[in-house]
């Protein structure tokens, strides 16, 4: 009996696109699932009832020929898109609308890695984006601090590269406030012009932070020159201009595509999971609802005497305020004084921040809130190994 591949691919086509509707029903489910919660003052993630709902799924799949990895990875995925879903609608009702047009900021042009994590975050949102490509990141603070953008999107850390200095120190200067955070995956790939002959590569053009998390493998080149560029977008751009089989950029694998280019080898980055994270600011500080789990930052000086730093950490601690970071930056004109900025899991509205922060201004010389906003850390739903 022969096979008609034609025809199995049709019901393939037609299953996806039936799929793809149940997503969709799910989500809008999901959203009236967040107006239920915030009438009856629950908080927008009930792990609780993440799990059961894991453990009946897994069980469903079972009987179905559907392996337990296969059906909780899925719905990790699902899970936390409801999530987050449910928390951008929230957020929207208690700060308000920004009207139909909303004007993002970030580094480099289509292609970028700031340009998929401004998609990925304001996908969310029902404003119509407006992209504005910027060169630098104080061109990209201008441009919210001028009123020609209403957000900007600046990479702060990276999982091997580590903090990114140069956004941090624009924070202390800048008036503008954190209003939202997410973490993107990033992969770096080896892309050129079609017929690239990687024994023959002269030139890698690439970003400063991409250079620095691809150390590793670009060490164990030799008579390769490395060509600084602006963004990964400047990268692509580069190499498709010259159209010359030797020269090649490290960036990601959909953004050398929107740029004709070709994949000749993955997994550059120094750690296999590499993930930058990315913060959103505004001229406007925001709320942030109680139902939704909350970060503050700030900045503080503690001076220079002995203890101090660890005072200031030991009121956290008092307060029960959980610290997510801490980082050091040297302050300008002060010569071997360091600010610090501290990441906490809070809500600048709860009782123990506010207690918290009265006390850090009467212990230090300077404290300065940089923003509260929403946490994206939707760490998946376990499920016990009996369930699965």
């Amino acid at each position: 009996m022969s096979i008609d591949l034609d025809q199995i691919r049709q019901q393939i086509s037609s299953t996806d696109r039936d799929l793809l509707q149940l997503l969709a029903t799910r989500r809008q489910l999901a959203l009236s699932v967040a107006d239920a919660k915030l009438a009856q003052n629950k908080p927008i993630r009930d792990q609780k009832r993440e799990e059961e709902l894991l453990v009946s799924l897994i069980e469903n799949g079972k009987a179905l020929g559907l392996d337990a990895q296969y059906v909780t990875k899925i719905y990790h995925v699902i899970i936390e898109d409801s999530v987050l879903q449910q928390q951008a609608k929230v957020q929207g009702q208690l700060n308000g609308d920004n009207g139909p047009v909303c004007r993002v900021a970030f580094l480099g042009r289509q292609g970028s890695y700031s340009y998929w994590a401004t998609q990925k975050y304001f996908t969310r949102r029902a404003e119509k984006l407006i992209e504005i490509g910027c060169d630098s990141f104080n061109e990209i603070v201008q441009a919210v601090e001028t009123g020609h953008a209403d957000y900007a999107v600046l990479p702060i850390e990276n999982t091997s590269s580590g903090s990114i200095n140069e956004v941090y120190d624009i924070l202390q200067q800048t008036r503008l406030s954190i209003v939202g955070e997410l973490t993107h995956p990033i992969e770096h790939c080896l892309l050129g012009v079609e017929g690239t002959d990687l024994t023959k590569i002269r030139q890698i053009c690439a970003h400063p932070q991409v250079i620095a998390q691809c150390s590793n493998y670009l060490q164990g080149l030799s008579n390769v020159k490395i060509e600084y560029c602006d963004a990964s977008s400047d990268a692509f751009e580069r190499v498709r201009k010259a159209q010359d089989k030797s020269v090649v950029a490290i960036g990601g694998e959909e953004g050398g595509k929107l740029y004709g280019l070709e994949v000749l080898g993955r997994g550059l980055a120094n750690q296999k999971d590499n993930a930058s994270r990315f913060i959103v600011v505004a001229r406007k500080a925001i709320n942030v609802a109680k139902a939704i789990p909350a970060k503050t930052t700030f900045i503080m000086y503690t001076g220079q005497q002995p203890g101090a730093l660890v005072d200031a950490l030991t009121v956290l601690k008092q307060h029960g305020i959980s610290m997510g970071k801490l980082e050091s930056r040297p302050i300008p004109g002060n010569p071997w004084e360091e600010m610090f900025y501290v990441d906490v899991f809070a809500n600048l509205g709860d009782y123990a921040m506010t207690r918290a922060l009265d006390e850090l201004n009467r212990i230090t010389r300077f404290v300065k809130v940089l923003g509260c906003y929403p946490s994206e850390d939707i760490s998946p739903t376990l499920v016990t190994a009996d369930a699965s």
